[in-house]
This record gives C-alpha cells, sequence and structure tokens, in this order.
C-alpha cells in the first residue's frame, strides 16, 4: 500500500463531503485502485453523502456552479479554470457501483446509467466530447465531478460512458476529450444531455452544439439565458466592449419580424455567416420572431458576424452576451 501523505485543501467538514465520488475515487485508486478492477476500495462508502432511496429516483442535473481553487492530492497539483480551447489525449477511465448515489463534487448525485464524468479542472457542469482513440467511438457527456487523480489519466466516465465508448471490459482506454461548454444546471429529465447527443450524431460543430440543442429540446432546455449590457451601436467598425465570463457567449442581434416568413428568409439569408436561431415572442401587439446569428465564442467573432450582418442591409444589429 502507498503511504504516501494525501494533502487535501483546507475546508470544512461539509466542504469535504462537496468533495464527491470522482475525488473520492481519485484518492482510494492511490490506495488500491478503482473504475473497473476487482480490488477492494477501502474509501467506497464513505465521506460523501448518499442519495436517500425513499425519495424517490436519483435527481438528475442540479447542484451549483462550480470552478474551486487550486487543490493537491498524492502531490499532485491542480489547477481548476475555464479553458474553452481544452483539447487534450491521454487515458480515460470509469468509475461505477462503489460511487452510485454519491453526491459529486458540484452537489449534483453520481448516477452511473447516466452519460456524466469527473475531470480535474474543467468548470462544472460542463459538456464534454470524449472520443475512444482505439475504436473512435464518440460520446458527449456532463462533467460535474473532480477526477481522476491517476498517471496519465484525464477523465473518469460513469459505468455507461463507458459502455457507450465500449471500453468498461478493459477498464481504461485512449481517449480524446474535447471541451464544449457549460452545461445548464436544470436538466431534469437529461433531455438537453440527449440533445447534445443527438447533434454530434448530426455532425453539428462543437461551437455551434449547445444552441442547436437548446431549440431541440425545448428554447433552451430548463434554463432562458439572462442577457448582459452588451449592445453595439454606431457604425459596422464599432469595438466590442463587453468581455464574457465564464459561461458566457455572444450573439448577433438581427431584427425582431411580426411575419414569421420574413424571419424564416432572414436566416435563410445569414445561414453561411453563422448558425442562426429564430425564436418567438410575446411583443405588444401579437407574437414577434427574434432572429439572431450565434452562439459566438469570442469578441473577435461577434464582430465579424456583426460586420457581415450589417452588410446584409441590417443596420440596427447589435450583439448580446447570453449566460447560461
Amino acid at each position: 500500500m502507498d503511504n504516501t501523505p494525501i494533502r487535501l485543501p483546507n475546508r470544512s467538514r461539509k466542504g469535504y463531503y462537496m468533495l464527491g465520488a470522482g475525488l473520492l475515487c481519485a484518492i482510494a485508486v492511490t490506495v488500491a485502485g478503482c473504475s473497473g478492477g476487482g480490488k477492494q476500495d477501502p474509501f467506497a462508502g464513505v465521506g460523501s453523502p448518499l442519495w436517500d432511496e425513499s425519495k424517490g429516483p436519483i435527481p438528475k442535473g442540479g447542484g451549483r456552479r462550480h470552478l474551486g481553487k487550486p487543490y493537491e492530492v498524492a502531490g499532485q497539483k491542480f489547477h481548476p479554470r475555464h479553458d474553452p480551447g481544452y483539447d487534450r489525449q491521454g487515458v480515460a477511465s470509469w468509475y461505477g457501483p462503489k460511487f452510485h448515489k454519491r453526491m459529486t463534487s458540484n452537489g449534483e448525485w453520481f448516477d452511473m446509467e447516466q452519460l456524466t464524468a469527473a475531470h480535474t479542472t474543467m468548470e462544472l457542469p460542463s459538456y464534454a466530447k470524449v472520443t475512444n482513440l482505439k475504436n473512435g467511438r464518440t460520446v458527449i457527456v456532463r462533467v460535474n465531478d473532480r477526477g481522476p487523480f491517476v498517471n496519465d489519466r484525464i477523465i473518469d466516465l460513469s459505468k455507461r460512458a463507458a459502455d457507450e465508448l465500449g471500453f468498461r471490459a478493459q477498464g481504461k482506454a485512449p481517449a480524446r476529450v474535447q471541451y464544449i461548454g457549460p452545461a445548464p444546471l436544470k436538466d431534469p429529465d437529461y433531455g438537453h444531455l440527449a440533445a447534445m447527443n443527438q447533434e454530434m450524431e448530426r455532425g453539428t460543430p462543437l461551437n455551434q452544439m449547445i444552441a442547436s440543442a437548446d431549440l431541440r429540446n425545448g428554447r433552451y432546455g430548463s434554463e432562458a439565458p439572462s442577457y448582459a449590457a452588451a449592445s453595439i451601436t454606431g457604425n459596422a467598425t464599432a469595438t466590442i466592449a463587453p468581455v464574457a465570463g465564464a459561461g458566457e457567449v455572444y450573439f448577433v442581434q438581427v431584427a425582431a419580424f411580426a411575419d414569421p416568413s420574413n424571419a424564416d428568409r432572414a436566416r435563410a439569408d445569414l445561414s453561411d455567416i453563422g448558425h442562426v436561431l429564430v425564436e418567438s415572442a410575446t411583443g405588444s401587439y401579437g407574437p414577434v420572431y427574434r432572429v439572431r446569428v450565434g452562439p459566438l465564442a469570442n469578441p473577435s467573432d461577434a464582430e465579424a458576424a456583426l460586420n457581415a450582418v450589417r452588410a446584409r442591409g441590417h443596420s440596427d444589429a447589435l450583439v448580446k452576451i447570453a449566460s447560461y
């Protein structure tokens, strides 16, 4: 047994509970192994709260948005951060029965039969695309826990996700992990997660998946975005001052139409610029149909799209920031 001291962040007993199933698994693996193996795990069943089955099925989604401070486990230091360009290769492992129904690092409940995962530094909850580099199979997972912390492992998947990628029997596999964006907190039936996987199967680009899944699963799944102040006025060369924070993306608001056929024409005209959304809303004199281009990841993309939209005759177009 490895007796190397395990240094955890300073936190209260309640904070220790919030380390979650993935982190407990990671600590345990330094002692006896975890995920897909037959070894006994002395940490299983302690520390993290267990879902009370008398309350009904394990909830889906919920929890809180969480990034966290830098921390150290078994001599390794980890620095959680918003990293929209995250795209790395390493080893994927999985965790299941020993941590089933335990609380995750962001306060959700781990269900090994759902498409979820643990990651050492990603913001929680997030969406990530995982590819098994051995067989080419892919899946979109909801990252809602911390871990793994072993050698070259970069993601710890639920049992079901490991099944989808075809490596559960082997315990681990070479994988590519790509960050997609923030996942909605409220996804009670994991309908939005299912819609994300449908978009992947349709070949939707990663930077358009969330917006497309929003439409497929109902306007914004279970969370309507809130808009920050981000109006752009003046000529088409205006610079964009607002800076999107974690979990925020840019959209170009084109126009609002009373006639849905006009909105459809605008959508068709702008489709070569980027992903175009048409949303219905209630105006002062009846329904209106708003046309937007996005989501766009950064100010440069937003400004380029704004210029292109205005060049098509929509001189009143402006940029807004949507926060999920």
